[in-house]
């Protein structure tokens, strides 16, 4: 039984390091802890560390302390293995070492203890000498932390852990022979109570700890200090080696000596190798353009957490992209950190940008969406941080990873910066959920991120309509408008020559539920005939199909062209040659593709929706039309394409329109938040925003 013993404190050890990984983050050393409880991660690693100590506490009851307590040493390697295999990454030589030491160490420890020692009874007096020393111990560690600060104030907490959690052990086995021997009787009470306190005081300790270091460091401290502390008390107060020989003491003295080595090595060396190879340092660029605003805004270390990038297909994997470019343009130095789009994660650079990808997976609700795992992620993104030690960071969305980014960076101190590209309405159409249950959905999605944000130094929306709908759902804390910006130059070409008298209605999307597409082709079946119109869509996405059978339906389908993803040259040319732009969408953040079509010197279309107002003035560079009023929107569409004049200045109002909105002003607006946001997270008064309107202009530092 010794030996399945031994495998019961190496699943234990595993589940402990597991456990401590999931809750590194949410800990009380930087949060109130009826806060981190909240966290179903911080709960899921709760929920691993109680079921190892339940499998510590049967291993006990097979086998002597000083047996199960070293072994479990050897769990740690289990999981350092386990997590490798998870990242699909190879350990280096040093790694590899590490683990043959805990191994070598702590296997070889344990044969000799299972040889040389015999379970005895665990008296109420040692139970109380034990508890004193532990005590003693505990309270050592507790008020050395408060003057250390760092990795050694997380060693020192993380001692005196393993210490509370070592005569924990010791206590349960004790209960469980009382328990044996007397049935329930009041003698158990003192020991059902000393355990419990040393439980408590251990727990006290580690989450204290976490806040000051790595998990690997954390695990590894308790891993080695909690059977060391059994082993003491196994020895010293239970008498469980009689026959214990110098010689054999000498010889497990040097290989728990060899395990704690390996521990102490591993926990230095498991970072390097599941980090990702640190960037070359950027290239200086000579521009007199630049070289003039980084004299009044300083180089920066920026990361920009992203849940969506391309090569994915929508507006905010666009305006990341753009905004990283753009800031690494400016001769600061960018990472971003963001889904894989396959299997297979990687780094590289682009663009001048340093790219970071994590595993992720397909989802069941969008053919293209990917997402990442929180609990897979976390511990990659904490490295990434703590390695590239970043002076903001930029947080575009509250799923998975920006809100491991956000809650990391939070724990160690670095400035967040957060902005919203969503609504819950873009995705709860996948989900095919009934009205209420949608509804109910949508508003606990609104919480959710709020609760994110809230940990934000600066919170900003790409338009004002968008900000104050932070606002209306429950984020207590204001919100600036800042727009997502474009490259005006690059869209902002004339209209191109055609071969026919055609008019051309354009949209550009994604082919998804919320941007009804089905509004637009049943108002082009309802232009008069005397028009010669086509509509052209460029986009993909999971109505794509539908769409077409609906065209056809509608008897259109040799008059609406779809051609799919398209690539920047297709889409430019598709800007240029049509002659209006539609925007039947009722969930638009901000709607780059309006903004962009508007740079093309092109009147809109849209639905009286969100931010699309904040762009489409009625009759000046377009028109509004009630959203799902397809005979309105057909209306609108003729009174547009029926006069050529009316077409022309509208366009050129468009262009005017636009222009508040190019992205070297969104540039300036940013590296200006992120110096506020330092300030903001070392005690300078909270960020305020005027009042707006849906017609305000896109806010800017200057708007103060």
């Amino acid at each position: 039984m010794t030996w399945f013993a031994i495998a019961l404190a190496v699943l234990n050890s595993w589940l402990f390091a597991e456990g401590t990984r999931l809750q590194h983050g949410t800990s009380a050393g930087q949060r109130p802890l009826t806060s981190a409880c909240r966290e179903p991660r911080w709960l899921a690693g709760l929920a691993l560390i109680a079921t190892g100590a339940g499998l510590q506490i049967a291993a006990l009851q097979l086998a002597p302390v000083t047996v199960v307590q070293p072994a479990g040493v050897m769990g740690l390697a289990v999981s350092v293995a386990w997590r490798l295999r998870r990242h699909g990454t190879w350990p280096g030589r040093r790694t590899v070492g590490a683990l043959a030491g805990i191994v070598v160490g702590a296997g070889a420890f344990a044969v000799l203890a299972a040889a040389h020692t015999v379970p005895t009874p665990v008296t109420t007096a040692a139970q109380i000498q034990a508890g004193v020393a532990v005590a003693v111990v505990a309270v050592a560690c507790s008020s050395a932390g408060r003057l250390l600060g760092g990795r050694a104030r997380c060693l020192v907490l993380s001692a005196g852990a393993g210490a509370a959690y070592g005569y924990a052990s010791v206590l349960g086995r004790a209960a469980i022979e009382y328990l044996t021997e007397n049935g329930l009787a009041v003698g158990l009470v003192g020991t059902l109570a000393g355990a419990v306190a040393a439980v408590a005081t251990g727990f006290w300790l580690l989450q204290r700890a976490y806040a000051d270091g790595p998990p690997e460091t954390t695990t590894a401290t308790v891993t080695v200090t909690d059977p060391m502390a059994a082993v003491v008390i196994g020895v010293g107060l239970l008498g469980e080696a009689p026959a214990l020989t110098p010689s054999i003491a000498g010889a497990a003295l040097a290989f728990a000596a060899l395990a704690a080595v390996g521990v102490i090595a591993l926990s230095r060396d498991l970072q390097p190798a599941l980090s990702t190879p640190a960037s070359p340092p950027a290239l200086p660029i000579h521009n007199p353009v630049q070289e003039s605003r980084m004299s009044y805004s300083r180089r920066r270390r920026i990361v920009i957490a992203a849940d969506t990038y391309p090569p994915d297909v929508n507006g905010a994997a666009n305006f990341a992209h753009r905004l990283a470019a753009g800031l690494a343009g400016r001769g600061h130095e960018v990472h971003v950190i963001c889904p894989a789009p396959h299997a297979t994660a990687r780094g590289y650079a682009a663009d001048g940008v340093t790219v970071h990808r994590l595993v992720s997976h397909r989802t069941p609700f969008h053919p293209a969406f990917r997402i990442c795992l929180p609990w897979r992620i976390r511990t990659r993104v904490t490295e990434l941080l703590r390695r590239l030690a970043p002076d903001v960071v930029h947080a575009q969305a509250h799923f998975a990873v920006g809100r491991t980014a956000t809650a990391a960076a939070h724990v160690q101190g670095i400035p967040v910066v957060a902005t919203n590209h969503f609504m819950p309405e873009n995705l709860i159409g996948y989900t095919r959920l009934p009205g209420r249950l949608a509804a109910s959905a949508c508003a606990w999605a609104w919480r959710d991120l709020a609760r994110v944000f809230r940990h934000a130094q600066i919170v900003t929306a790409p338009t004002p309509r968008a900000a104050r709908l932070l606002s209306e759902n429950g984020l207590d804390r204001a919100v600036l408008p800042v727009s997502c910006g474009l490259d005006l130059a690059r869209f902002g070409q004339p209209t191109r020559p055609r071969a026919d008298d055609t008019l051309r209605v354009l949209f550009v999307g994604r082919l998804d539920a919320e941007k009804n597409v089905h509004e637009l082709l049943h108002a082009v079946a309802a232009l008069p005939d005397r028009l010669k119109v086509r509509a052209e869509i460029v986009g993909d996405g999971s109505c794509r199909a539908g769409l077409q059978s609906l065209a056809r339906t509608l008897g259109i389908a040799d008059r609406v062209t779809f051609h799919g993803l398209a690539g920047d040259q297709e889409v430019l040319e598709a800007y240029g040659r049509c002659d209006v732009f539609c925007m039947p969408g009722t969930a638009e953040l901000q709607s780059l593709v309006t903004m962009e079509a508007m740079a093309a010197g092109k009147p809109v279309v849209a639905a009286d929706a969100m931010a699309l107002p904040h762009l489409v003035r009625p009759g000046h560079n377009g028109c509004l039309y009630p959203p799902g009023d397809v005979q309105a929107l057909a209306a609108a569409l003729t009174r547009v394409l029926d006069d050529a004049e009316t077409r022309a200045r509208m366009g050129e109002a468009s262009r005017a329109l636009v222009a508040e909105h190019d992205i070297t002003h969104t540039l300036t607006a940013f590296e200006d938040l992120y110096a506020q946001a330092s300030q903001a997270l070392h005690g300078f008064p909270e960020l305020r925003t005027p009042a707006t309107t849906d017609q305000d202009p896109a806010w800017t530092p200057s708007a103060f």
